[in-house]
């Protein structure tokens, strides 16, 4: 029941007024396995001072820190904790934010079989724990202000289900987890977290197992502080300076890792660090991703078997340098390549359909862990690679693929466009080298992986392989260049005519409907709609799709 307590009696049908009274700190849980806790619209004070903390003291209010939540019965019968909205589209989820410097804010310690959705997970500070600059977060005596270290804690937890959940601005990470099993993450975004993004190194073993999925994750800004209540970045720092600065990192593991509809980007360390999925039987599969703007590998992995299909790399690591919001990043750091593919004996790795550019040393680099066999392979399919000027090194470009730990060459490329690399390397068959790409923008801090009429990537892939759609979701393979023969173009994103707004390939009604449904607009429109550049989106627009579905 949704209702206050009307101040007296007892037994009486009631809500409680804060998330601590179904998981008071210091004792036990009144929330059963199983229950579902709604948490209303508002803000919620997390740590020494809230409600029922009675028990915890200032000094040590470090581990004034709810209980773990407990383990539902069964897959069929989770303990969720949802806040208001969502099942609306949470688009104004209750606050939960930390004070007095708390371990963490949400526990799942031995946890298993829970739903957690629709939180923003934060505080109220700018500062960054031990940081070697201007925003340290006062931690020696009480009081220590309005800042929390960790945003979710998770450690010995089976089948749990994260979604839509905003974890911005801790002091030190947003998500702390290891030894994992089952879990899948939808709709969460880890900004603006001091240290790391999401961190799975935790004490003692860290390895994970079974299916760890995440769809349409944003991990941003990791690495810097946040500031209050702007919500804007600042004290960016990395480990030249003392700090870390990962979106994504986990310790060492095993597990089943699929990233679809994914997005790391001005991470101050790497994007998606992968090294450590490293144990025998361990994979990586990552569809529709997006890596920009990380100060050092957009992506690396340690073995095979790994997939990397329908995604844009945008190695800008240089990205952080003379920032206002920098205080020490260091640029392109292990030289920056913007995929680092790393193999172990007789594995594969399968790079489909992916637009890569870099300003690090390489575009790619492969490295083999252990001993080898001969039969290791980067198997490389129409894939559009556009070189830069190499930070690090102005006087040269950065080179398209590089490796010195194997005994032969690893590499298979075939349909393939490479421009502006070093030395103007050309490898493998049915490749397209030296000449524009055709892309929207191929500057490094604008570039823009979508393909233009006439582009020298339209319908230049493979006549055998060609994933379902790109990387937009838009239908593949579409016949670009008119020739009555539909073929995969190279790249992340196949091109469509500006008209076919649904991406199935054809222009029909139903563009015309969903093109309508963005009428009008005359700010901050999407592009997708603004049929005539003009910045808005209007009758005029709706005319073109409706006239292009009579031709």
């Amino acid at each position: 029941m949704d209702a206050p307590y009307p101040g007296s009696g007892s037994n009486l049908p009631c809500a409680w007024d804060h998330p601590f009274r179904a998981l008071p700190p210091g004792a036990a849980p009144r929330l059963a396995g199983g229950d579902t806790l709604f948490i209303a619209a508002g803000s919620y004070r997390m740590g020494f001072g809230a409600p029922e903390t009675g028990a915890c003291d200032a000094g040590g209010s470090f581990d004034c820190v709810m209980p773990p939540i407990p383990s539902g019965p069964s897959a069929a019968q989770r303990t969720r904790i949802l806040g208001a909205g969502w099942d609306q589209g949470c688009a104004n989820p209750p606050e939960l934010w930390g004070a007095e410097r708390p371990w963490f804010i949400v526990n799942l310690t031995d946890s298993s079989h829970v739903e957690l959705g629709c939180l923003e997970i934060t505080d109220h500070a700018t500062c960054v724990e031990f940081h070697s600059g201007a925003i340290p977060c006062q931690r020696d005596t009480p009081p220590y202000g309005p800042w929390a270290s960790i945003g979710l804690q998770a450690e010995d937890s089976t089948d749990v289900y994260l979604h839509d959940l905003d974890v911005h601005g801790l002091a030190s990470g947003g998500i702390h987890a290891g030894r994992l099993h089952d879990w899948t993450v939808e709709r969460v975004r880890i900004a603006g977290n001091g240290w790391v993004g999401w961190d799975g190194d935790i004490y003692g073993g860290d390895s994970n197992s079974g299916a760890l999925i995440f769809r349409r994750v944003l991990i941003e800004w990791n690495g810097c502080g946040e500031t209050w209540p702007e919500g804007q970045p600042t004290g960016c720092w990395a480990q030249s300076a003392g700090g870390y600065g990962d979106g994504f990192a986990t310790g060492a593991t095993g597990g089943q890792w699929v990233f679809e509809d994914a997005t790391a980007r001005y991470n101050t360390s790497d994007g998606f660090d992968l090294l450590y999925v490293s144990e025998p039987g361990s994979s990586v599969q990552m569809r529709r991703v997006l890596a920009v703007g990380n100060a050092g590998n957009q992506i690396k992995n340690y073995r095979g078997p790994f997939l990397l299909e329908n995604s844009i790399i945008v190695g800008n690591c240089g990205f952080f340098d003379g920032q206002p919001f920098t205080y020490d990043v260091d640029n392109c750091r292990a030289l920056g390549a913007a995929l680092a593919v790393g193999l172990t004996q007789g594995d594969q790795a399968t790079i489909t359909n992916n637009t890569v550019t870099s300003e690090g040393d390489c575009l790619l680099t492969a490295e083999r862990y252990g001993p080898g066999n001969g039969q290791e392979r980067v198997t490389l399919r129409n894939n559009l690679f556009q070189g830069q000027v190499d930070f690090l090194q102005p006087f040269e470009l950065t080179c398209l693929a590089y490796q010195e730990t194997f005994n032969h060459n690893p590499f298979d490329f075939d349909y393939t466009l490479a421009n502006n690399v070093k030395d103007d390397a050309c490898p493998g068959g049915h490749a397209i080298c030296g000449v524009a790409p055709g892309l929207v923008s191929v500057e490094m801090d604008s570039f823009d992986a979508h393909l233009l009429p006439g582009s020298p990537a339209l319908d230049a892939g493979s006549p055998t392989l060609c994933p379902a759609g790109d990387w937009r979701g838009f239908s593949r393979p579409v016949d670009g260049n008119g020739d009555g023969n539909a073929l995969c173009d190279l790249g992340a994103i196949e091109w469509h005519r500006p008209e076919d707004v649904n991406g199935d390939g054809s222009i029909t009604v139903l563009d015309v409907q969903q093109e309508a449904s963005a009428w009008p607009c005359s700010a901050n429109c999407a592009a997708l709609y603004d049929q005539d550049g003009n910045g808005v989106i209007d009758v005029v627009d709706v005319q073109r799709v409706a006239a292009a579905v009579a031709v």
